[in-house]
C-alpha cells in the first residue's frame, strides 16, 4: 500500500499518516483533503512512500485538491522551521498556506462586442465607443472614459445587444522588472558591495552577507543593483526584501518601481486578503519576481528564489512573539540555505549575533563607511539634564528649545524622538496612590489625551478616563505622570504656536495609508516639528530634517533586559541618523540624566566599535548570546495553582546536561495578563549544546494539562 504523511494546518505535534487510494498519484507538496474526526480538512503531503502494511487501519485521503503544489523546498523550510522553533509542523504549514486560504478576488465585469452586430441607430458617440473597444473586452466605466462619452451610451449598446457583459477571473499581472530601466549611480563602496552580492546571486548557492553601512550610506541602492544583476543573469529569478515595519514598504516600493520600471508585490497584514491570494498564486506560478513584505513573506511558495534581503536586520520587529514564535532574520538565513540562495542582512547598527557571525567569517562583511553624496553624519551632543533641567511639568530643556527655534528660523525641520506612545505612561491618584491598571493584567494603563481614554498597550483594553479614583472615590484626584509623544506635542504647540506640528506613532497613523500620507507631508516640507516614536526612526529620508532632539535618551537603558544597551544604541543611532541626510548638515541633541553611560558616550563619539567591544566582552563573560544560547518556557493559566503545579513538575523533570543551566521557575515580570497567571523558566546553554534536543527530551517528561498553556521561545528577545 502507499502511505502519505500529511501536515495538518493545526497545532498538532506531527504529520498524520493516510492511505493513498490506488487512483491517486500524490507527491511531496501536493494539497489534499483528508478526514480528521467528522470533517474533511486541507493538508500538505510531506512524504509519500510505499509500505507492506500497517499495524493500524489508516484512513484514506478523500481527494487531491486542485490548488497548486507547494515547491519541495518550501515544504523543507516549513519542516525545518518547526524543528528549530519547537513548533507544531502544522502551524508552520498553516503559515505557508495563509495566502491560499484567502478568498479569491471578485471576477472583473467587462463588456465586449457581440460578433459584428451594429447599432440600429448609429450616432457619433456610439461609433466612438465601438472604435475604442475594438475586439477587446474592457470594464464599462473605462470604456466610457476611453471613448469620452457618458456611461449611458455604453448601457444603451448593452441593452440593444450590440455589447454583452462578461465576467473574467481577476488574475494579478506583475510586470517583469527591467534590470536596465534606471540604474543608480553608485560610489566605489556601493558598487563593490552590489557587484559582490549580485555575482553571488547570479552564480547560485547559499552565500550570506552582512551589508554594514552608516545611516544614509545608500544600502538600498546597493542591494537593488545586486538584484538587478541577479535578474540579468536569470530573468525568472525571484527576490524577497523583508522590512520590519509596514510604514516602510511604500517608500521602498516606489524606489523599486522607479529602478525597475515595474512595481513589486506587497505582502503584509495591511494587504487585503483577496490581493494576498493573488500574490501567493503569482509567486507559486513564477509570475512575480520581486516581493516586498513583512516577516511572514518568508513562507510564500517561491519557485526560483535567488536573493533575500533583510533590511534593518537588527530590528526587534522581526521577532514574532505571539502565536507562532520565530525570528524572521534567522529564518531568512535558513530559507536562503535551503533554497541555495544569497541572503543579505543590511543595517547601520547590526545585531551582535550578526556581527559575531561576520567576525567568525560565517558571513561575508561588506562595509559602507560614508554617507552617499554630499551628506555627512550628524553632530551628536549629550545634554546633561542635571545642569539643564526642564521646568516642572515640562520635558524640553532650554538648550533644546533654543535649538528648535533656530531650526525653525532656518526653515528646516525638527524631529523630537520619544519612544513612548500616548500622553502619559502612568495615571495615579494623588490621594491614595492607586495606579490605574488594566483589569486582570499587571500592565499600567496609558493615558491617550486625543481620545480621552486609558489604554493597555499589551492587551488592547481601553476605558474612558474616570472622574473619580476607582479605589478611594476621590473626585478629580487622578494625575498624569511622565511624558508620552502627545504630551510632548502639547508642550511644543505651546512653545511654538506658529509651527506646523504633527505626531507620528502607531496611534496617530494606525494603517499604511495614513503613515504614507504623513511621511509624504514630512518629506514635502509641510511639517516643521515631528514628534515621533520609533515609527519614524527607521529608514525614512527627510531632506529638510536637520535637528533631532531625543527627549529621554535614558528610557531604554532602564530595567534588566539582556539587550537593553544594544537596543538603545541601535534605536538612538537610527533616530539621530534621520538628521542631515541631504545637503544640509544635521545635528542631534540627546537629553539625559546619565551622560556618563557607556552607550551614550559611544553614541556621542560615533564609536560603534568601542560599544560593540565592551558589550561583547560582557556577553562573553556570562556566556550569553552570541556566545551562548537562550530558550524560555512560559506557562500561563487562569488557575494559579495549576500553573504552579506544572512549573514544579517541569523543574523536577530537568534532564541532566553539561554546559547548560535552567533558571526558575519564577513569576514572569508581567505575572498576570488577561486573567492568566504566568511563570517562566529560562535555559542558558553553550553554543555547541543541542538546545532543541534538550528541550524535546525535557518536555516529553511532563504532561501539560489543557488548562495550562506552554509556550516555548527559542532565542527570546522579550523577557516580560
Amino acid at each position: 500500500m502507499k502511505v502519505a504523511s500529511v501536515l495538518i494546518p493545526l497545532p498538532v505535534p506531527e504529520a498524520f499518516d493516510y492511505e493513498v487510494p490506488e487512483a491517486f498519484d500524490v507527491a511531496r507538496g501536493d494539497q489534499v483533503a483528508v478526514p480528521l474526526g467528522p470533517r474533511l480538512i486541507r493538508g500538505i503531503v510531506a512524504e509519500a512512500r510505499e509500505t507492506t502494511g500497517s499495524n493500524r487501519r489508516l484512513k484514506a485521503i478523500d481527494h487531491v485538491l486542485d490548488d497548486p503544489r507547494l515547491p519541495e523546498r518550501t515544504v523543507d523550510f516549513v519542516e525545518w522551521a518547526a524543528r528549530w522553533t519547537l513548533s507544531a509542523p502544522g502551524e508552520m504549514a498553516s503559515a505557508a498556506l495563509k495566502g491560499l486560504r484567502a478568498p479569491r478576488p471578485r471576477p472583473e465585469r467587462r463588456v465586449r462586442r457581440v460578433g459584428d452586430r451594429s447599432p440600429a441607430r448609429p450616432t457619433a458617440a456610439r461609433t466612438a465607443v465601438l472604435e475604442a473597444l475594438g475586439q477587446r473586452s474592457m470594464p464599462g466605466p473605462d470604456l466610457a472614459r476611453a471613448a469620452n462619452v457618458s456611461s449611458g451610451v455604453v448601457k444603451g449598446l448593452l441593452d440593444e445587444g450590440v455589447l454583452e457583459a462578461i465576467e473574467i477571473e481577476a488574475i494579478a499581472a506583475f510586470d517583469a522588472p527591467d534590470p536596465d530601466h534606471a540604474p543608480a549611480t553608485l560610489n566605489p563602496d556601493q558598487a563593490a558591495a552590489a557587484d559582490a552580492i549580485g555575482a553571488a546571486a547570479a552564480e547560485g548557492g547559499f552565500k550570506p552577507f552582512l551589508l554594514d553601512g552608516v545611516t544614509g550610506s545608500g544600502k538600498t541602492e546597493a542591494y537593488l543593483e545586486a538584484a538587478a544583476r541577479a535578474l540579468r543573469a536569470d530573468p525568472a529569478a525571484q527576490v524577497l526584501i523583508l522590512l520590519p515595519e509596514i510604514a516602510l514598504t511604500q517608500a521602498l516600493i516606489e524606489r523599486i518601481s522607479h529602478r525597475f520600471g515595474a512595481a513589486p508585490a506587497e505582502w503584509h497584514s495591511g494587504v487585503a486578503p483577496p490581493r494576498r491570494r493573488q500574490v501567493w498564486e503569482a509567486v507559486q506560478a513564477g509570475r512575480c519576481n520581486i516581493v516586498v513584505g513583512a516577516r511572514s513573506a518568508l513562507f510564500l511558495p517561491y519557485v526560483n528564489l535567488k536573493l533575500i534581503v533583510v533590511d534593518e536586520e537588527h530590528d526587534g520587529s522581526f521577532k514574532q512573539e505571539e502565536g507562532l514564535v520565530y525570528h524572521g532574520r534567522d529564518l531568512a538565513v535558513a530559507r536562503a540555505r535551503i533554497e541555495g540562495a544569497t541572503v543579505v542582512l543590511a543595517s547601520a547598527t547590526p545585531s551582535l549575533e550578526t556581527l559575531w557571525n561576520a567576525h567568525q567569517g560565517r558571513y561575508r562583511w561588506l562595509k559602507l563607511g560614508a554617507r552617499h553624496g554630499a551628506a555627512v553624519l550628524p553632530d551628536i551632543k549629550l545634554l546633561d539634564l542635571r545642569e539643564n533641567a526642564p521646568d516642572p511639568q515640562t520635558w524640553l530643556s532650554q538648550p533644546l528649545r533654543e535649538a528648535i527655534g533656530e531650526t525653525l528660523l532656518k526653515r528646516e525641520q525638527t524631529l523630537l524622538f520619544l519612544n513612548r506612545r500616548g500622553y502619559a505612561p502612568v495615571v495615579l491618584c494623588r490621594v491614595c496612590g492607586h495606579r490605574m491598571t488594566a483589569p486582570d493584567t499587571d500592565s499600567w494603563l496609558v493615558e491617550h489625551r486625543y481620545t480621552g481614554r486609558l489604554v493597555c498597550h499589551l492587551t488592547g483594553f481601553s476605558m474612558l478616563r474616570p472622574k473619580a479614583c476607582p479605589s478611594c472615590g476621590a473626585e478629580d484626584s487622578l494625575v498624569s505622570v511622565g511624558p508620552g509623544v502627545e504630551r510632548v506635542e502639547e508642550e511644543v504647540r505651546n512653545l511654538f504656536p506658529e509651527a506646523r506640528t504633527a505626531v507620528f506613532s502607531s496611534d496617530t497613523v494606525p494603517d499604511g495609508k495614513s503613515a504614507r500620507a504623513l511621511i509624504q507631508s514630512m518629506a514635502d516640507g509641510e511639517i516643521d516639528i515631528l514628534v515621533a516614536t520609533q515609527a519614524a526612526a527607521k529608514g525614512h529620508n527627510f531632506p529638510l530634517l536637520t535637528l533631532v532632539g531625543v527627549v529621554d535618551a535614558d528610557l531604554g537603558l532602564r530595567g534588566g533586559d539582556l539587550r537593553a544597551a544594544e537596543r538603545t544604541f541601535q534605536l538612538l543611532t537610527q533616530a539621530t541618523g534621520r538628521a542631515g541626510r541631504a545637503d544640509k548638515p544635521g545635528r542631534a541633541i540627546l537629553q539625559t540624566w546619565t551622560p556618563e553611560h557607556p552607550v551614550l558616550q559611544a553614541l556621542a563619539a560615533g564609536d560603534r566599535d568601542a560599544f560593540v567591544e565592551a558589550e561583547m566582552a560582557e556577553r562573553e563573560a556570562a556566556s550569553l548570546p552570541p556566545y551562548g544560547r537562550l530558550a524560555a518556557l512560559i506557562l500561563s493559566g487562569e488557575n494559579a495553582q495549576a500553573v504552579e503545579k506544572v512549573a514544579r513538575e517541569l523543574a523536577e523533570a530537568i534532564p541532566n546536561a553539561e554546559r547548560l543551566e535552567v533558571y526558575g521557575p519564577a513569576d514572569a515580570p508581567l505575572a498576570l495578563v488577561r486573567g492568566r497567571r504566568r511563570k517562566r523558566l529560562l535555559v542558558r546553554a553553550d553554543r555547541d549544546v543541542d538546545l532543541q534536543g534538550f528541550l524535546r527530551v525535557w518536555l516529553s517528561r511532563v504532561k501539560v494539562p489543557a488548562s495550562v498553556r506552554l509556550n516555548v521561545d527559542v532565542d527570546p528577545y522579550s523577557f516580560l
